[in-house]
């Protein structure tokens, strides 16, 4: 069954951008070559923070969106709440 990942990276200056894809490898190496999207041509690629999966793409796009809303102190909060846990 596909799966569908959304994540957090961190930009070259520090920026988080939220994304979605269906292969968090391939798209990783987007970023990396500075392609695949707008913000990361622009800002640069550093790190990838965080990512979920879902089984449906409705799913992962909704919270995509969620994630989008939030500010960056609440995304930070994430990112660093589920690295604590490892």
């Amino acid at each position: 069954m596909p799966r569908h990942f959304v994540y957090i990276l961190e930009s070259k200056n520090g920026k988080y951008y939220v994304g979605y894809t269906t292969d968090l490898k391939r798209r990783m190496d987007q970023h990396k070559k500075g392609k695949g999207s707008k913000f990361v041509r622009g800002f640069g690629f550093k790190k990838l923070l965080y990512h979920e999966s879902y089984q449906t793409k409705s799913k992962a796009l909704r919270r995509e969106a969620e994630l989008k809303r939030w500010p960056r102190a609440e995304k930070k909060i994430l990112v660093f709440k589920i690295k604590k846990q490892f």
